[in-house]
């Protein structure tokens, strides 16, 4: 046996912790290959972790088969509720009841026709002879003091062949704070009397119906267009005028097709000032109008 002193000295490479380089050829020094025993060790180690894992996802399939059955199927839900459709918006109701149509038709008897409330708007009906009359008294009476037009209208209803346009009258009561509506049905090529003798304010609203409606206006002042010139022919605001952009008799008539010398001549008077109020492209009108371009995109 030999004592502690004679024990030959441990290499380097068999302390504990050192990793010793492989050889040149990459086979590992005999040093450097674990003990069986150190072997098995690791392999027992890793399967117990395997095992652990495994026992981990049982586990947890275990609890979830629990949580199922605990909970019964749930049986199939109720139908759902139909889907309630939109509530229809408020829609006008009667007013014979109210207290100015009262009025109105213990002065006027079947002079006024049919009135209804729309969201507190009052309309009423009145016959076209007697709207002259109608408007005087609501101006004047004490219990109604309408003594501003506020708006003079016209509708167009093409499919009402008896009395296709209706006048509207907005009258409102600066005193009262209320407001009516009255609507004056006319048949094609009838008049109506002008109310400016009421409301002078009147006057350019019954012209611009006149030019763009075609409703005439007995008494005017000054029965005449407005927004067009006094030759143009139709009515731009029935719904019967046409849409398109089209030539019609008033452009042939007074932009007259030009030769290059008719040009040359147009602008040299238009230099010495003799043709202010003529510009080159209302001489191009016809030219867009006879090309057929779509100038503005039309609803499909």
């Amino acid at each position: 046996m030999f004592d502690d002193e004679d024990k030959p000295e441990q290499s380097a490479s068999d302390a504990p912790g050192v990793v010793v380089p492989a050889e040149s050829g990459g086979t590992p020094p005999p040093t450097a290959v674990p003990d069986a025993g150190e072997a098995a060790g690791a392999d027992a180690e890793k399967a117990a972790m395997v095992e652990q894992a495994k026992s981990r996802v049982a586990a947890v399939k275990e609890s979830l088969a629990d949580k199922a059955t605990a909970s019964p199927p749930t049986a199939p839900g109720a139908p759902k509720p139909p889907v309630k459709k939109k509530e229809e918006g408020p829609k006008p109701v009667d007013a014979s009841g109210d207290v100015l149509v009262k009025k109105l038709r213990q002065h006027f008897s079947s002079g006024i026709g049919e009135a209804t409330s729309f969201l507190t708007q009052l309309s009423i009906r009145v016959d076209a002879e007697n709207i002259l009359a109608v408007c005087a008294f609501l101006r004047d009476d004490p219990g109604a003091q309408f003594n501003y037009l506020s708006d003079l209208t016209c509708v167009h209803y093409p499919m009402r062949t008896e009395a296709p346009l209706e006048v509207v009258y907005n009258l409102f009561s600066i005193a009262r704070n209320v407001r009516v509506r009255l609507k004056v049905e006319l048949a094609e090529g009838e008049s109506v009397d002008s109310v400016t003798s009421v409301w002078p304010a009147a006057d350019w609203m019954e012209r611009e119906v006149y030019d763009l409606f075609g409703v005439s206006f007995r008494n005017h002042p000054d029965m005449r267009r407005i927004l067009l010139p006094v030759d143009w022919e139709g009515h731009p605001l029935r719904k019967d005028y046409p849409l398109e952009f089209i030539e019609n008799a008033w452009t042939k008539r007074h932009l007259p097709e030009m030769t290059d010398v008719q040009r040359e001549q147009l602008d040299q008077r238009r230099a010495y000032g003799l043709e202010i109020l003529s510009v080159p492209q209302e001489r191009m009108m016809r030219e867009i109008l006879q090309s057929g371009k779509e100038v503005m995109p039309k609803d499909k």
